[in-house]
């Protein structure tokens, strides 16, 4: 399980390896070019969601539990990065994994 520790918050946000690798690229590039943007979840317990203002002058540290990075879906960069573009943010989704087809 992975960590996200925004701004001066001790509390980290908890987020499997897997997602946090994928949200890393997309919200490091946001932030690269400058842009502010917010990232939304719902709990794991369905008790409710939560979202983060997420901008480039607040403190941002992303910690892996695995050492290996994971390999990257480049469908799910996409989804994530136009979600990142819209009005509403980053809405955190699971990823979809499309299946293979037998040869």
């Amino acid at each position: 399980m992975g960590l996200i520790y925004y701004g001066n918050s001790p509390d980290p946000i908890e987020v499997d390896d897997r997602t946090l690798a994928h949200l890393k690229v997309v919200i490091a590039l946001k932030l690269r070019r400058n842009e502010s943007f917010t990232l939304s979840w719902r709990h794991p317990d369905a008790t409710g969601r939560s979202t983060l203002w997420l901008h480039p002058s607040i403190p941002l540290r992303f910690v892996f539990d695995e050492p290996i990075a994971p390999e990257l879906s480049q469908q799910w960069l996409n989804e994530l990065s136009n979600s990142a573009n819209t009005s509403g943010g980053i809405l955190l989704t699971e990823e979809h994994i499309e299946p293979l087809e037998n040869a």
